[in-house]
């Protein structure tokens, strides 16, 4: 069972960064494919990014590309999320997700989930 656990939220201003860390145990973070995940309050949780296994190819939510990035090392089993400018409507909380299935933006189609990191951007 692959258990994913994320770190590195917290309150931000406008324009700030923060770095987001889903760190995997139980499975090898190399053989699945990686996505960021955010949900706000009263909204549905939306896509924000993915990762193929090998890290040679990438996919963003229009909202946040060019501002976030994503990216992996499997010495550390580890995804990271970098936040960049940050907006007040950036504002949720992230979850990391894990499938074989290529790089959906569908969340049904992961299968492995953290429990959540909660980034607050205020104005």
């Amino acid at each position: 069972q692959l258990q994913l656990v994320e770190s590195g939220g917290g309150l931000v201003q406008a324009g700030d960064s923060l770095r987001l860390s889903c760190a995997a145990s139980g499975r090898f973070l190399g053989n699945y494919n990686m996505a960021w995940f955010r949900q706000a309050p009263g909204k549905e949780r939306e896509f924000v990014a993915a990762i193929t296994t090998s890290g040679s190819r990438t996919n963003y939510a229009n909202s946040v590309k060019g501002r976030f990035t994503i990216s992996r090392d499997s010495a550390k089993n580890t995804v990271y999320l970098q936040l960049n400018s940050l907006k007040p409507e950036d504002t949720a909380v992230y979850y990391c997700a894990g499938t074989r299935s290529g790089l959906p933006t569908y969340s049904a189609l992961y299968d492995y989930w953290g429990q959540g990191t909660q980034v607050t951007v205020s104005s």
